[in-house]
C-alpha cells in the first residue's frame, strides 16, 4: 500500500470501531435496565457515532475519491469494514454490554491519549476533542464493572461469564500489524506496544477491585481490523444500519 492508502486504512479502523460500537449501544435505547442507564448508554452511543462521523469524514478526504462519511458508513460491505471483532459482539445482557464497553474503553482512552500527539493535524484535533468523552466512557464502564463484579453472587457470576466470553477478542486491540507499524513510524498512529502495557495494568487493576478473575492466556481472535475476517454479527448490524440507504439509494430528507 502507498502511504496515502495506509493512512486511509488506519483512519477507517478508528472510525469503524466507533461507528459499530455506537450502533451496538444504540440498540439499548428504550430497553435499558433502568431509565438512567438507558439514557447514559444512549448518550455514549451518540458520542461514538459523533466521533465516527468526524474520523470517517477525514478518512474520505485522505482517500481522495470523493467519498464522504455517509458513503463510507452506508455504502461499504462487511469485508470493507476495519473494526476490531470485539465491538461487533452482541449485547446479550447488561453484563456483556458493560464488559465489552470496558474492555474497549481502556484501549480507546490510551489510544486517543497517544493520538493527541499525531502528526496528522486533523486526527490530532479529533483526538483532543474526543478525549473528554472517552474518559467519561471509561469511568462509566469501570464503575459498573466494579459495582456488578463485587456486587451480588448473581451479578458477579454474570460479569465473570461475560468476561470469559469476551476476553478472546482483546488481543487484537493492542497487537500491531503492518498498518499500525507504518503509521507509528510516520508519527501519525500510536505505539500499540506501549499501549498494551498501560492496557494490561488498567484492566488488571479494575478486575481485581471488581473481584473478577482475569482469564488466562489463550488463543486470541483477530482479523477484523485488517478485513480478513469478521463475525456473522457484523452482517446483521449492517443490514439494519444500512437498510434505508440500500433500499432507496441517494435518498435525501
Amino acid at each position: 500500500m502507498t502511504p496515502q492508502q495506509t493512512h486511509f486504512e488506519y483512519l477507517l479502523r478508528l472510525g469503524d470501531n466507533a461507528l459499530i460500537l455506537g450502533h451496538r449501544l444504540s440498540e439499548w435505547c428504550g430497553h435499558g435496565p433502568v431509565l438512567e442507564q438507558d439514557i447514559a448508554m444512549t448518550n455514549i452511543a451518540l458520542d461514538q457515532v459523533g466521533q465516527a462521523r468526524s474520523i470517517l469524514a477525514h478518512a474520505g478526504k485522505v482517500e481522495g475519491n470523493g467519498r464522504n462519511e455517509d458513503q463510507l458508513a452506508y455504502l461499504r460491505d462487511a469485508w470493507d469494514y476495519r473494526n476490531v471483532l470485539l465491538v461487533e459482539q452482541p449485547n446479550e445482557d447488561f453484563a456483556f454490554t458493560i464488559v465489552r464497553q470496558f474492555l474497549f474503553d481502556v484501549f480507546n482512552f490510551y489510544l486517543h491519549e497517544a493520538l493527541r500527539e499525531s502528526k496528522d493535524e486533523q486526527l490530532r484535533a479529533i483526538a483532543e476533542k474526543s478525549i473528554k468523552e472517552i474518559a467519561y466512557h471509561l469511568r462509566y464502564s469501570s464503575e459498573w464493572v466494579i459495582r456488578l463484579g463485587d456486587g451480588t453472587e448473581e451479578s458477579h457470576q454474570k460479569m465473570q461469564h461475560a468476561l470469559n466470553g469476551l476476553w478472546t477478542y482483546t488481543g487484537e486491540l493492542t497487537t500491531p500489524d503492518e498498518v499500525d507499524k507504518r503509521m507509528q513510524e510516520a508519527g501519525i498512529g500510536a505505539d500499540l506496544n506501549r499501549i498494551r502495557t498501560l492496557y494490561d495494568e488498567k484492566v488488571s487493576a479494575i478486575l481485581q477491585e471488581a473481584t473478577l478473575d482475569q482469564p488466562g492466556a489463550r488463543h486470541m481472535q483477530s482479523g477484523g481490523k485488517n478485513g480478513r475476517m469478521h463475525t456473522e454479527y457484523l452482517g446483521h448490524i449492517l443490514a439494519e444500519m444500512q437498510f434505508v440507504q440500500r433500499a432507496y439509494p441517494g435518498m435525501e430528507w
